[in-house]
């Protein structure tokens, strides 16, 4: 009978007759050698590996072809995101403001938008090395010519915008009280930064020309603009705000570096990292902005807005073209202006400027000048496109770079 069902056992499965023949064995042999029975051990675990190995012929390929084929199309959509992170967070954060004003709103009621300012300047600081804050001493003449383009130059091209008749014409006071202001709170200094340009001097021209700015833009608006109407601004507390929002972060995270020599190489290790942190908190700005002002979004004709939008891209267009203008006719008087890292930091920095304080300023002129809220609008526009235009610009001057790098490789 045992014969009986070992010849079954043969017929029906091969392979289970060769383990029943392997049991059968080691019975009748009960005083083998340890050796022999490890050898027999050994066996029996290499069948059974065999027998599941061949059971379909194709399972062990299947999640290997299919990571190979996930790894194809994630990769350049990866690389594609990383190269262009920048303008894809900042138009991100335009889509959801008009998609899900709730959040913006809410953000807004909770000072993020001060917040993430203060994060983006305490990595300026983690990332500022020593030796960039000497090349911006060395470039003093260019952070010179910055602060008379910011605060005193390119404020002329309101008495163009001026001139302009456009209904509503809050759009057009709006946009020339708007070239009034000061250089970016951050954007300027971030993407000075990502395009490898001299981010100490783009921080320096940022600082100085935001402080001074709070005496020189009342100044500015009621000559240029308001022919002689009274304007005031909150100079105390603007001062305040953009030392706390500004410098403060700005000198912990340096202390930060210098202090502890982990945060120093940290930091220098994940640039990158931290230039798409920056990044995402520079998108809360457009965020919170766009989040706010959607119900007038919605009120204005799409065809005017479209127009202030136009202008807004223009004027930045013109300003960026003013000072590229400049720095190629100083270029002749001094190499600080010849130098690619001093050309991205003034070209940025000086073609920009705030929303922030403009918001601060339409405040405190009430109606005198025209619906508050009417004058913002086109401003918001002006502000995102001209981060947005920057960014493209960063983007392309990296492509470009990387492509010559290729070439000389």
């Amino acid at each position: 009978m045992a014969m009986a069902g070992t010849l079954q056992i043969l017929l029906l499965n091969p392979q289970n007759g060769r383990r029943a023949h392997l049991r059968t064995t080691q019975t009748h042999f009960p005083f083998s050698k340890i050796s022999s029975n490890i050898n027999r051990s050994q066996l029996l675990i290499r069948a059974t590996s065999q027998h599941s190995n061949q059971g379909s012929g194709s399972g062990d390929q299947l999640p290997r072809t299919t990571a190979k084929l996930n790894s194809n199309w994630v990769k350049p959509i990866w690389g594609f995101v990383s190269n262009n992170f920048l303008p894809l967070a900042l138009i991100g954060g335009v889509a959801l403001g008009l998609v899900n004003p709730t959040l913006g709103c809410l953000a807004d009621r909770y000072y993020l938008s001060k917040i993430s300012t203060f994060g983006i300047f305490i990595i300026s600081g983690l990332t500022l090395r020593s030796d960039e804050i000497g090349a911006a001493a060395e470039a003093w003449p260019v952070g010179i010519f910055g602060l008379v383009s910011i605060l005193f130059f390119t404020p002329l091209f309101s008495k163009i915008i001026m001139l302009l008749k456009l209904q509503p014409q809050e759009f057009v006071t709006g946009l020339a009280i708007f070239s009034c202001m000061p250089t970016t709170l951050s954007s300027g200094v971030a993407l000075t930064r990502l395009a490898g340009g001299n981010s100490a001097l783009a921080l320096a021209m940022t600082l100085i020309s935001n402080l001074l700015g709070i005496l020189i833009v009342p100044f500015s608006i009621s000559k240029l603009i308001a022919a002689g109407v009274g304007v005031s601004v909150p100079a105390e507390q603007l001062f305040r705000s953009l030392v706390f929002t500004l410098l403060v972060p700005l000198i912990i995270g340096k202390a930060l570096r210098e202090c502890f020599k982990s945060v120093a190489e940290f930091s220098d290790r994940n640039r990158k990292l931290l230039a798409m942190m920056s990044s995402l908190l520079l998108s809360l700005a457009p965020f919170i902005q766009v989040s706010r002002s959607r119900s007038l979004l919605l009120l204005v004709k799409p065809e005017v807005f479209l127009l202030a939008v136009v202008l807004g891209v223009l004027l930045h267009l013109i300003l960026f073209a003013f000072n590229a203008l400049a720095l190629t006719l100083l270029s002749t008087t001094s190499t600080s202006f010849s130098k690619k890292e001093n050309i991205s930091a003034l070209l940025f920095v000086a073609s920009q400027k705030t929303l922030p304080v403009m918001v601060a300023v339409v405040e405190q002129l009430g109606n005198a000048l025209g619906e508050s809220g009417l004058l913002v609008l086109p401003c918001i526009a002006a502000h995102l496109n001209q981060i947005i235009l920057d960014s493209l610009l960063v983007n392309f001057w990296l492509q470009k770079g990387r492509t010559d790098n290729l070439k000389t490789a």
